[in-house]
């Protein structure tokens, strides 16, 4: 029986770019085939800026793939049959409870923006048959141990998760001191610009080092804003940050969780942040 190949889920954040280049000093193995990275057309500009140095440092192909812009198509408002107009959505924006508290819509985008695409790519890169039973693909995730929750086994019958970091005992800061040790820079955060999980320092740091990124985020809030109100879809206003506010009427406390992202226990499986 042939052996599954190692594929790396890049997110191109700091536990993803530990782990790939960890990989590549021979410290992980074996050797991954690939690394795959799914774009949504909405990182800021340091992430693609990061990859294009990552791809140099490694031995093997990172290769970008994208089910297209995010942006647009979480925009686009459609009707029912009954004429009830709806905006696709995906992003977890907030919008204000009956009780009013704060709470996230329905999320699809790391599944339809990052998992889809990177799946699709694994199955060509390996050779994935339609019903294949047998593991094929083993999926590194660069989920760190302070962020274990977040670990899912694949439902593919060809896929096998893998989480070299939590392996290895390292936490995020551990990720970060191995790259200092080596000589290497920090890799930046991983997210789309106008992601509703990113804590306030993550916000703040965007509004002060990515200018372009939070102009971005401010942008797009504004046009989701007016897609909700259009298709009449949603009972309140929606922003992208949980005080109800929009983010540039925002004072950003910087000290919350050191730009970590905030995923609250959710399904985010590594795919995005990491």
């Amino acid at each position: 029986m042939t052996e599954p190949i190692h594929i790396i889920s890049l997110g191109a954040g700091v536990q993803s770019s530990t782990m790939a280049l960890m990989a590549a000093h021979g410290e992980i193995g074996p050797m991954p085939t690939a690394a795959v990275f799914a774009d949504t057309q909405a990182e800021p500009a340091s992430v693609y800026r990061w990859l294009d140095w990552l791809e140099k440092q490694v031995p093997f192909p990172v290769i970008r793939v994208t089910a297209g812009s995010l942006v647009e198509d979480s925009l686009r408002i459609g009707h029912r049959k009954d004429g009830r107009a709806w905006i696709k959505g995906h992003v977890p924006a907030f919008i204000k409870k009956p009780d009013g508290s704060m709470g996230p819509l329905w999320r699809t985008c790391t599944a339809d923006f990052k998992i889809a695409p990177i799946m699709k790519k694994m199955r060509e890169i390996a050779g994935i048959k339609r019903g294949q039973k047998t593991i094929g693909v083993i999926q590194w995730i660069g989920i760190s141990l302070d962020e274990a929750h977040r670990m899912k086994d694949s439902r593919e019958p060809w896929l096998k998760n893998r989480w070299p970091l939590i392996d290895a005992g390292m936490k995020r800061h551990d990720c970060l001191r191995w790259m200092d040790k080596n000589g290497y820079p920090v890799p930046p955060r991983s997210a789309c610009t106008f992601c509703p999980f990113h804590s306030d320092a993550e916000w703040n740091r965007l509004k002060t080092q990515e200018p372009d990124a939070f102009a971005h985020a401010v942008g797009y809030e504004r046009r989701l804003q007016v897609a909700s109100a259009e298709a009449g879809c949603h009972e309140g206003k929606v922003t992208l940050h949980r005080s109800g506010l929009n983010i540039d009427e925002v004072d950003f406390d910087p000290s919350g969780t050191q730009g970590q992202q905030e995923f609250f226990g959710n399904d985010c499986t590594g795919m995005c942040g990491v």
